[in-house]
């Protein structure tokens, strides 16, 4: 346990480690990450608007039933993009979020440039078939959106008979539209990394997407305001621009994307090891001045009117809302306590929440501690990328002497699970063979075993620690896989993993408990996402981008002031 700084002004200096991996790479922990000043949308809008990026609307050729095309121009200093949507009239009966639906509210692709005619009507053939059409490298993202029905509806309404919707109405679904998919990176024909990754405005992680998702957004309005015209042309208005700012683009993420944290561990790695860079950063600073103390209080005033907004039907997630509740009060309470005089004041309420906040807490104070601190900071989101496509060679020459020594090291934590156990080896991941998604099932109710995907990095770590101390110590790492060849891939993954402390997950991820929406909600956090919603174990919503600005307005406004909701007097 870490010991409080004094207050006294000659305090000796603390020395401040990143978080130990047995204590950040937990799935409680990484379920009740929330967004920082490192989340990808945040350092996207920064990026736009540090370089002036401007934005139009070339296209809108959208119909009285709602039908069409429109596109959405990012233009920078060197380069243009494209948002080309298509919107199309959906039944409600084909209306779902699940990956095997056949057809959407929207599809959309992010073009490389200005798309001519000819690229749109070649888009049209393809884009809105989604994984079964072809689209090639001049598009960079592919996706598709359905509409909150309920709340676009309303809103339409609203806007038709020239009234603004009800703020705490907007506050309930807080999107009109949610993606289903966002795939870029080479899927399905989509322009590959190496095409794009060197320019300057992608050198964040899944920027593309990010871009994509925010222009989908501004999409969502107009169509709503376009419909509202013609429900009613005379009496329409359009959407006030403060209740505007209230709606984001929702999301509905399911299983598909739970194995990510577990197949790219050299890149959970990267956004891990900056965040927890940017908290030892902050937690090093010695002094905080009076001005900086208030607006601290007066922004975790702002958090607490965000998650007073944060309603969800999970009893489980409701009941870690409330203790946050509880956890910004007594944070406030001991904000108060804090001085000028205070030495190393941020590392004084780290350590005090570790002792006094829920998990769900102290993550949240770390996201809001970030906050002021972008000129310490905001470099390291340079950092949150990895060079994935080169295969890491096997170490044959390694003595499994070495080797052992590095999975004791490493691993440690899965030692002391009990993989006899059923209830350790309850779970088995597989693919469907229908999408081709990632599936979780029950290891001794369904006969899977020999569709099992290696995505249970503890439990092979100790099978091979068990055929390791069986050989010869001075062997290398060759001879024993030529004995023992279904090693290769955890070997592999050991040796890679090893000088990386956040890159391996360090729970069981094949446990009758493990909860996959743990694995889900860290991986959005890094996107940016708020008001995480539970739908089940395996399958969540969340907002990207609520309160942030719109393109026609991102000059005007900061978009890391515009996180929380501001107090109203």
């Amino acid at each position: 346990m870490e010991t409080l700084v004094s207050h006294r002004k000659d305090a000796a200096p603390p020395k401040i480690n990143l978080r130990s991996p047995n204590v950040v790479m937990r799935l409680n922990r990484m379920g009740a990450f929330h967004q920082t000043r490192l989340s990808f949308l945040r350092v996207l809008l920064r990026k736009l608007k540090k370089d002036n990026w401007y934005f139009d609307r070339p296209v809108w050729r959208i119909d009285n039933e709602g039908v069409g095309v429109a596109t959405y121009c990012a233009r920078g200093p060197d380069r243009i993009y494209s948002l080309i949507v298509f919107s199309h009239n959906l039944e409600d009966e084909q209306r779902s979020d699940r990956v095997i639906a056949k057809a959407w509210d929207a599809t959309f692709v992010l073009f490389d440039g200005e798309a001519t005619e000819e690229q749109i009507t070649r888009l049209n053939s393809s884009v809105p078939l989604q994984e079964a059409g072809r689209i090639s490298e001049t598009e960079l993202i592919l996706g598709r959106a359905n509409k909150s029905l309920r709340l676009f509806s309303y809103v339409r309404e609203c806007l038709a008979i020239g009234s603004q919707p009800k703020r705490s109405i907007i506050d309930e679904t807080g999107y009109l539209m949610r993606t289903t998919a966002v795939y870029g990176a080479g899927k399905f024909g989509a322009a590959d990394l190496k095409l794009w990754g060197e320019r300057s405005e992608f050198s964040s992680s899944f920027q593309p997407e990010m871009l994509a998702v925010w222009l989908t957004r501004m999409f969502s309005v107009d169509l709503v305001e376009h419909m509202a015209w013609v429900d009613s042309p005379m009496s329409c208005v359009r959407l006030d621009r403060q209740i505007r700012r209230q709606l984001g683009v929702g999301n509905a993420t399911g299983l598909g994307m739970a194995p990510f944290l577990i197949n790219h561990p050299t890149l959970i790695h990267s956004w891990i090891n900056a965040r927890e860079t940017a908290l030892a950063r902050i937690r090093s600073l010695d002094t905080v001045d009076a001005a900086l103390l208030s607006d601290f209080q007066t922004l975790i005033r702002r958090a607490k009117l965000s998650q007073e907004n944060w309603k969800v039907d999970d009893q489980q997630q409701t009941n870690k809302i409330e203790c946050l509740s509880n956890d910004f009060d007594a944070l406030l309470g001991k904000t108060l306590e804090l001085t000028e005089s205070t030495r190393y004041p941020w590392n004084i309420l780290y350590i005090w929440s570790t002792e006094n906040m829920s998990i769900e807490g102290q993550e949240a104070l770390i996201s809001l501690m970030m906050e002021p601190f972008g000129y310490l900071i905001d470099d390291l989101s340079s950092t949150m990328s990895a060079d994935e496509t080169a295969l890491n060679r096997i170490n044959g020459d390694q003595t499994t002497f070495e080797l052992k020594k590095i999975v004791r090291e490493t691993y440690d934590w899965a030692a002391s699970i009990d993989f006899n156990t059923n209830s350790e080896r309850a779970r088995i991941w597989y693919i469907s063979e229908e999408k081709l998604e990632p599936r979780l099932g029950e290891r001794f109710n369904e006969e899977l075993d020999l569709f099992e995907q290696p995505l249970s990095p503890g439990y092979d770590a100790m099978r091979l620690m068990r055929d390791l101390t069986q050989s010869n110590e001075c062997t290398n790492v060759a001879d024993f896989l030529l004995l023992f060849p279904e090693h290769r891939h955890t070997v592999r993954r050991v040796q890679t993993v090893s000088t990386m402390r956040y890159a391996e997950i360090r729970d069981n991820t094949i446990s009758a408990d493990m909860t996959p929406i743990d694995l889900l909600r860290c991986k959005l956090s890094f996107f940016g996402a708020t008001k995480f919603d539970p739908r089940s174990d395996r399958w969540l919503r969340i907002n990207l981008f609520q309160h942030m600005p719109f393109p026609d307005e991102l000059l005007n406004f900061d978009p890391d002031d515009m996180v929380f909701p501001q107090l109203i007097d």
